[in-house]
């Protein structure tokens, strides 16, 4: 049975008794570009001490192979301490130096060492990714936050290759017994964990630039800045803009937090088959080479690309500099980035739209994440591993950032600043948990903020604000906000206090609807009236939550409702329109009213919508809408009349607008379903169609090929043409996908044999793939639910758990139609409920993903019983 999976109880064992000093770490990935080497040769120093000497303890290390195991000095039996991913350390003294050597495995999952060769010209590039536990991947090493180290790496790889880590590079040494290798030596860092630890290597493309900032106490601070990405994406990278947006980062948060930036360089690099977003290791960030826009990108692109850059750069003070104890309180980290990368680029960017975008899509993100039966607090219950690697969502991330603004609201932005600045002097280079920071916002905003943190930190499930309204003759009366509030995990009702703003909107003389008032509350408990708005004229919209300052979702009261279904596009502030939007979409997704509604309102409203990330993402919404939420029996007549108009808005769009891109990807992508505009996506990609303005970069070819695959419009020869045309790490994902949306058993036969069985795929090929697979009706893929049940144990044994995720979560029948019965009832969801019923030991992991898809599955048939 594997040990991987380490346990939080095993990891305070762990920590009572050892502390770690200094790790020396060297690796030879000299072969890495010889695809038949498997692994690379990894060397670890330890030094560490030992509150009890004669004890015993373990190391982390998966590895193919481990070669020595030196413990102060004396070799121990390899076969004797080596236990699976565990080595043995007994007899341990006061002060203890251990040397591991061994052979890790390079990897293709975006675990540990990824191994990427590029398509575009057969180079190979190597990066690491860790978090939460796969620094053990590469060297061996107590795994787990608390135990802090400085670590000092060497690198042995090619001569004519970029090789960066942590530390700055003090020396490269061409070895004389090798020309063609040279060896790298970083300065040891400061104390930091074992997760964000990095090495980058390969012939990347580098660009260089230094920051000199004034610090707060007058002393000035240099910092040597770099950018990397593979050198076939150079002519499309933009170091300009990214050092500009670094230099801002770098002044707003030196002067914010008050402590200088503590890591020495700052290296960003923009990386391939990236599992995430992007990677806080100190010294040398690591993003997902998406962020180098090699097609199209519409302006919200960008600012998303800046809010992540920011976000990362927040972590080097928040999850860096202090971070959490264990994985329970995550949210210390990604909480605050999240609430810091959306308040930096409002405050050093041009862009007036962050927290319009933050309420629109970040929110949304949690308030899905929040009524799962999954759901948790935001300081989570996380026993092992496994859990941790789960709880990347959007409750540790959006809600998180949500309450922070929430709590902002509430003691005052001076006072929170106060309490961050106190906690990263009083915690520097050390591990929390929620009592220290609670103790440092405590003291700077002079209020007791134990009731705050249980009522929003420690219960779950998102508080929903409904509204009932007494009016006489066109004036308010009684105003009451109502506070449903249960907690899914518990069923208590778990009312939140709320600071938060109603707006009163009318219309002007010029037909727009604008706020004519305005009035604060505070609420908590079930039930709040609102004096203040007695009295007042009935507005034509009564908006609660005006301007986002809490955290719930709103009900609409039937007279805003109607307005705003009228007369949404007159609404000419953003973040009202914006909320307005989230309203609509959440009366859908909860079934309260028909989602054919919702994609009435888009249709309606959406050609007018001028904030493109708005825009993307109620265009996105309508298409889930259609295709999970809308009855089958009105499904095809909803989404052609949505595609008529997609059509319709991509030839009026103004040439090269953003607009007009997110009407083109709207086509491309209702096209999958609905083959009456294929002669248009056709003209368009052989050039016989040209549409003023529009660019037909790759990204976009290769949405049409995928609409026209999945409709049987594209033979594999054509797709081959394609891949010829584009054959980069983009090019052949799509390429996977189209391949596996055609619409025949014996490519969905393929694609899942490939998907399950085979291991060939990367992590972002196998995602490509089983994307094509799933574009198909459902009566196409209904041979492979029972076959979806019947592997879930062995992938997930058989996998690593990045892997096994996408195949388990990608792979769930969730494309299904309430065809009679009840939700309750379709054979899909009995059919999950026997797995799950009859799988109550299964890894918990694997269960809450299984639950997540049932839920999902079980809102849409819910949506489609409405009508």
């Amino acid at each position: 049975m594997s040990n991987q999976n380490l346990r939080r109880d095993e990891a305070a064992t762990r920590s009572a008794l050892i502390t770690t000093h200094s790790y020396d770490v060297s690796l030879d990935v000299r072969q890495a570009a010889d695809a038949g080497i498997a692994g690379y040769t990894s060397r670890s120093v330890i030094n560490f001490s030992a509150s009890a000497p004669g004890s015993s303890t373990f190391l982390d290390f998966i590895s193919s192979d481990v070669h020595s195991v030196f413990l102060n000095g004396k070799g121990l039996d390899v076969k004797d301490v080596v236990d699976g991913s565990r080595i043995r350390l007994d007899n341990l003294q006061a002060e203890n130096q251990v040397t591991v050597t061994g052979t890790a495995l390079y990897s293709t999952s975006g675990e540990g060492m990824h191994r990427f060769v590029d398509p575009a010209d057969g180079q190979c590039y190597l990066y690491t990714q860790y978090e939460p536990a796969d620094a053990r991947r590469v060297f061996a090493n107590f795994e787990q936050p608390d135990l802090k180290a400085e670590f000092t790496f060497h690198v042995m790889a090619p001569s004519a290759w970029q090789v960066a880590s942590n530390g700055v590079e003090t020396a490269r040494t061409l070895l004389t017994s090798d020309p063609d290798t040279s060896r790298w030596d970083f300065a040891p860092t400061k104390a930091m964990s074992t997760y964000i630890t990095t090495v980058l290597a390969g012939p990347y493309f580098k660009a260089e630039d230094s920051w000199r900032g004034t610090l707060n106490d007058g002393s000035s601070l240099d910092v040597p800045l770099a950018l990397y990405c593979r050198a076939s994406m150079a002519p499309s990278f933009d170091p300009e803009a990214l050092f500009a947006l670094t230099k801002n980062g770098l002044d707003f948060f030196n002067e914010l937090f008050d402590f200088p930036y503590p890591w020495g360089k700052y290296d960003q690099a923009f990386v391939p088959e990236y599992n995430l977003g992007a990677m806080e290791n100190p010294g040398l960030v690591t993003f997902t080479e998406n962020y180098v826009f090699t097609s199209r990108a519409a302006d919200s692109q960008y600012q998303a690309r800046a809010n992540t850059l920011l976000h990362e750069m927040a972590h080097m003070w928040f999850g860096d500099l202090v971070t959490m104890q264990w994985w329970d309180d995550l949210w210390l980290k990604e909480s605050f980035a999240d609430y810091m990368g959306t308040l930096g680029v409002d405050r050093t960017t041009d862009w007036a739209t962050a927290w319009v975008n933050f309420a629109n899509n970040r929110k949304a993100w949690a308030y899905v994440q929040d009524q799962l039966p999954t759901t948790h607090p935001i300081v989570a219950d996380i026993p092992d591993l496994e859990a941790a690697k789960q709880n990347f969502d959007g409750i540790t991330y959006a809600k998180g950032a949500s309450v922070l603004k929430q709590l902002v609201a509430y003691v005052g932005f001076e006072a929170f600043v106060a309490g961050s600045r106190r906690y990263f002097k009083d915690h520097a280079y050390g591990n929390t948990t929620l009592a220290d920071l609670l103790a440092a916002l405590s003291a700077a905003s002079g209020r007791d903020l134990g009731d705050w943190a249980r009522q929003w930190l420690q219960t779950s499930g998102i508080s929903t604000l409904t509204t009932g309204i007494e009016e006489h003759d066109g004036v308010l009366g009684t105003v009451t906000l109502h506070q449903d509030a249960e907690d899914p995990t518990t069923g208590r009702q778990e009312p939140r206090p709320h600071r938060l703003r109603i707006g009163l909107y009318e219309m002007d003389d010029a037909g727009a609807l604008v706020r004519a008032d305005s009035v604060e509350t505070d609420i908590s408990g079930a039930r709040t009236e609102v004096q203040a708005l007695s009295g007042k004229p009935r507005p034509a919209l009564l908006l609660v939550n005006d301007e986002d300052l809490s955290y719930a979702k709103v009900r609409l009261d039937p007279h805003s409702e109607a307005t705003v279904r009228a007369s949404l596009g007159a609404l000419t502030d953003p973040m009202a329109r914006a909320l307005c939007w989230t309203a609509l979409w959440d009366s859908a997704r909860d079934a309260v009213t028909p989602s054919s509604l919702y994609v009435d309102a888009v249709q309606r409203f959406g050609p007018a919508e001028t904030g493109i990330g708005v825009l993307l993402n109620v265009l996105g919404n309508a298409s889930t809408a259609i295709e999970r939420y809308v009855p089958a029996s009105r499904r095809d007549t909803v989404r052609h009349r949505f595609l008529s108009l997609a059509a319709d808005e991509l030839q009026r769009a103004a040439p090269g607008s953003d607009q007009q891109l997110a009407w083109a990807r709207t086509v491309a992508a209702t096209s999958r379903h609905d083959g009456s505009r294929l002669d248009l996506l056709r003209g368009i990609l052989d050039g016989s169609e040209v549409i003023d303005g529009l660019s037909v970069d790759p990204e976009l070819r290769w949405n049409l090929w995928h609409a026209l695959a999945a409709n049987g419009q594209a033979t594999v020869e054509e797709l081959q043409g394609e891949l010829a045309r584009d054959n980069t790490a983009a090019g052949k994902s799509g390429h996977a996908t189209a391949l596996a949306a055609r619409p025949e058993a014996a490519v969905k036969e393929a694609a899942w044999q490939e998907a399950v069985h085979g291991t060939s795929l990367s992590n972002q090929l196998l995602s490509a793939t089983i994307a094509g697979f799933n574009t198909a009706p459902a009566a196409l893929l209904a041979g492979f639910v029972d076959r979806y049940f019947e592997c879930l144990e062995d992938v997930w044994s058989g996998r690593s758990i990045e892997i096994a995720s996408r195949i388990v979560r990608g792979l769930y029948p969730a494309g299904q139609d309430l065809d009679g019965g009840t939700p309750d009832t379709h054979a899909v969801v009995v059919r999950t409920d026997e797995w799950l019923d009859g799988h109550p030991e299964a890894p918990r992991a694997l269960r809450r993903i299984i639950i997540e898809q049932r839920s999902h599955l079980h809102r849409s048939l819910t949506a489609q019983a409405v009508g």
